[in-house]
């Protein structure tokens, strides 16, 4: 894929030395694109300082219906002119869990209806007045807010610099094409009919997919039909193969990528594909419908370039009609057909992926999924295991007391090797990703103090895990000892843990947690004031002789283990279901 790559760039760069050769007037054309180009980047980067908060707050929330999700897709990509940030932060919320698969989709074909704005405003507003008059103002002043150091001020600059380079753009393709005509008049390579719909929308195909810019292809469409460069029928051709070609850039993208990324690549292609062949299949059709349309718009007859953006407006709302239909079908098709290597291994990370470091709301939300996820799969497991207690008891409504009389068994738990293989991986991920966040993402003091906070709880959870290992050792000695007063000791011990176990499932798993919140503080209360004392039952078992001093050492050491284990189960459980979640609310804004 890699050498593919190298060998289009090289050939790319020979065809554009060849053409500058041929045509002179071609430097000021690519030129104007290659501005353009630049402009839209900009303006990407310029939005990207605004996404950190009120952008994805209310992207999360404007997805909890379809009609919302595409109706937001289509604002956010009208007015920050980037179809693709749109789908770099859909594909981040996907992967963090904050948005569903439906949602995303409904962004993406949202995305398609926003990206016509282009067309319009180069149509109706571009090629209409002296735009470069306009360009170089947006470009001083844009400079000087992309010089400040508060986030907002530089966003605000680089979107008025990307502006600048926009309409800069648009004013050097015009000029090329303008002066173009005179050595050469492209419009005599006019072909009419379906072959000719085949022909130019195989060319469009080609130009966006070289671009990497379905905008920019339009407005290169735009500006060579303003100069009588292009027939007003293979233009409408052109405009159905940018919006076919511009997928090639997200399946190019999603080679690499995860499941969510391959998932939205897949249905940003079936939707542009589909929306093209009926766009082709209709054209003519449609044609006479923009014509028609166009009168009740008060838009000339002969103006060709609204026209078209009429045109790429109607068949981008005709595709996202015909597809709504579907969308629950295609959902289930791209999660059954796009399965992440291991996604459903309990060892290996289920919600961190590249994708969530884009935002610090994704970032956050994937990490306190990830870490419930390893405290519920495997935590929860693995201290229960080594108590030699099955998880459904702790889990059920049974007593303890016969729980614990039947739970005679030893289970021979490795928990070094639980350790390595079900908590290790995903434990790494999230510090890494933790402390990734915090160095190359800006957050403010309450999305820092969130991901110190998952940080805590997950140095307490595998500090919990060793915990249990010296515990379970001492117990599987009791257990050979077949002395009763230490082996009622242990049961003592194993009692306490499954009962906080209990609690904290009940905390997390009930609607009504106040009741439970109340006797963990309590638990943990009690587990504090022990950790500073002695065990009665323990000296009386000393005093009277009736255990050794080995078995006395191992009860002394597992009598603040248990005591610190409780302790900080508590306060794994209080972080990740109730501070947590209190903190991530407020962690989505600046």
């Amino acid at each position: 894929m890699g050498m593919l790559k190298k060998g289009f760039f090289y050939g790319l760069l020979i065809l554009l030395g060849f053409l500058f050769y041929l045509f002179e007037n071609f430097e000021t054309i690519s030129a104007g694109v290659a501005i353009l180009l630049f402009g839209m980047i900009l303006l990407e980067e310029g939005f990207k300082g605004f996404t950190k908060g009120p952008l994805q707050h209310f992207l999360k929330k404007a997805t909890n219906r379809l009609y919302k999700s595409i109706a937001t897709g289509a604002f956010v990509t009208a007015l920050i002119q980037s179809s693709s940030l749109v789908s770099v932060i859909t594909i981040s919320f996907i992967s963090a869990g904050l948005i569903s698969l439906a949602g995303g989709l409904g962004l993406i074909f949202g995305a398609n209806i926003g990206t016509t704005a282009t067309a319009w405003l180069v149509a109706g507003f571009g090629l209409k007045i002296k735009i470069s008059a306009m360009a170089l103002p947006m470009l001083v002043f844009g400079l000087v807010f992309s010089f400040q150091k508060p986030v907002s001020l530089k966003g605000i600059g680089n979107i008025l610099a990307g502006l600048g380079f926009f309409f800069l753009g648009i004013h050097y393709m015009k000029e090329g094409f303008d002066v173009f005509k005179e050595h050469i008049d492209l419009s005599q390579f006019a072909v009419s009919g379906f072959r000719g719909v085949f022909i130019y929308t195989g060319l469009g195909i080609v130009i966006t997919t070289i671009l990497q810019s379905s905008s920019a292809t339009l407005a290169l469409i735009l500006t060579a039909m303003a100069a009588g460069q292009i027939e007003y029928e293979n233009a409408l051709a052109l405009s159905i193969g940018a919006n076919i070609g511009t997928t090639v850039t997200a399946i190019l993208g999603a080679i690499s990528a995860n499941s969510s990324g391959k998932r939205l690549a897949a249905a940003h292609f079936i939707f542009n594909v589909i929306t093209g062949l009926v766009a082709i299949a209709c054209i003519y059709p449609l044609a006479e419908f923009v014509n028609r349309s166009s009168n009740y718009l008060s838009i000339s007859p002969t103006n060709y370039t609204l026209k078209l953006a009429l045109f790429h407006t109607i068949f981008n709302l005709l595709g996202v009609v015909l597809m709504i239909p579907f969308i629950k079908s295609l959902e289930r098709i791209l999660l059954r057909f796009f399965i992440e290597k291991g996604e459903k291994d309990v060892h290996e990370p289920k919600y961190l992926n590249p994708a969530v470091l884009e935002f610090p709301g994704a970032v956050i939300s994937a990490l306190i999924s990830e870490s419930k996820f390893l405290f519920k799969n495997s935590v929860f497991e693995i201290v229960t295991h080594a108590l030699n207690i099955h998880r459904e008891d702790v889990k059920s409504d049974e007593k303890l007391n016969t729980i614990i009389e039947k739970s005679t068994t030893d289970f021979h738990t490795d928990v070094e090797d639980l350790y390595y293989t079900k908590v290790k991986a995903i434990y790494s991920e999230i510090i890494t990703y933790a402390t990734t966040a915090q160095s190359t993402l800006h957050l403010n003091n309450r999305q820092n103090k969130t991901i110190t906070e998952i940080k805590i709880a997950n140095r307490k959870m595998v500090e919990i895990i060793k915990a249990a290992r010296e515990l379970n050792k001492n117990i599987t000695f009791a257990l050979n000892a077949d002395n009763a007063h230490l082996i009622k000791e242990y049961d003592n011990y194993r009692k306490k843990l499954a009962k906080v176990l209990r609690v904290i499932y009940l905390f997390r798993k009930e609607e009504d947690t106040k009741n439970y919140e109340a006797k963990l503080k309590k638990l943990k209360a009690e587990a504090k004031a022990n950790i500073r004392q002695s065990s009665k039952s323990m000296d009386r078992l000393i005093r009277e002789h009736l255990i050794t001093a080995e078995m006395a050492s191992s009860l002394f050491n597992d009598y603040s283990n248990v005591n610190d284990m409780i302790k900080k189960l508590i306060e794994v459980a209080e972080l990740l279901y109730g501070k947590m979640d209190s903190l991530f609310e407020v962690s989505g804004k600046d």
